[in-house]
């Protein structure tokens, strides 16, 4: 079985869009510095960040909020990918009507069966946990996320959704396992070892 990766940017500030994110400004207002290392002037570097962040995925999982940027009028173009992972959609209950139809299965019964069927789906291949904050972060307390890959963008936005919260759990592990440098973003990866008692 593959591994679980939670892989997200985020600004300086925790944040993993600025404020006021809708289907209009799926990054919130002010947000689209974040993904520059996707969509600016990319380095090297940034490529193969990029190409890590896709490369072995077997299967996506997402939430509700998510969804609904990339199947939004302005959000990922409708086009055929024979290469494109299965993709579970967390939610309370499935969207009325859907324009990717066909690129997603909705999950209603948790994040624990959504991640059962991405690791049926995937078979040895890994599983991206890709956002947004609240999914990512219910993953990685619940002790259900393998390794950790944080896209630090440099920007302070002073508001939007947090990638991390105030939580009574005990602290998580993590070991540095590489960090790569460029003007877009600090690209870090950290494996997951244990929470603390």
């Amino acid at each position: 079985m593959g591994h679980v990766l939670l892989d997200i940017t985020m600004s300086l500030d925790g944040f993993v869009t600025g404020p006021g994110a809708d289907l209009a400004h799926g990054l919130g207002v002010g947000g689209e510095p974040l993904h520059d290392w996707i969509a600016g002037e990319q380095t090297e570097d940034d490529q193969e960040a990029l190409r890590r962040t896709y490369d072995g995925i077997g299967a996506v999982v997402m939430g509700r909020r998510t969804f609904d940027v990339i199947d939004g009028p302005i959000g990922w173009p409708d086009t055929d990918d024979d290469a494109r992972p299965p993709i579970f959609v967390v939610t309370s209950h499935r969207p009325s009507r859907v324009r990717l139809e066909g690129w997603f299965e909705f999950v209603t019964e948790g994040i624990h069966d959504a991640l059962k069927r991405a690791q049926d789906g995937a078979g040895e291949r890994d599983i991206m946990i890709m956002g947004g904050g609240h999914l990512c972060r219910q993953y990685l307390y619940a002790g259900l996320v393998d390794e950790v890959r944080i896209h630090v963008a440099p920007i302070v936005l002073g508001d939007g959704t947090p990638l991390f919260e105030r939580t009574t759990i005990a602290p998580i592990r993590l070991v540095q396992r590489e960090a790569v440098h460029t003007p877009n973003a600090t690209h870090l990866t950290y494996d997951v070892t244990r929470k603390e008692s």
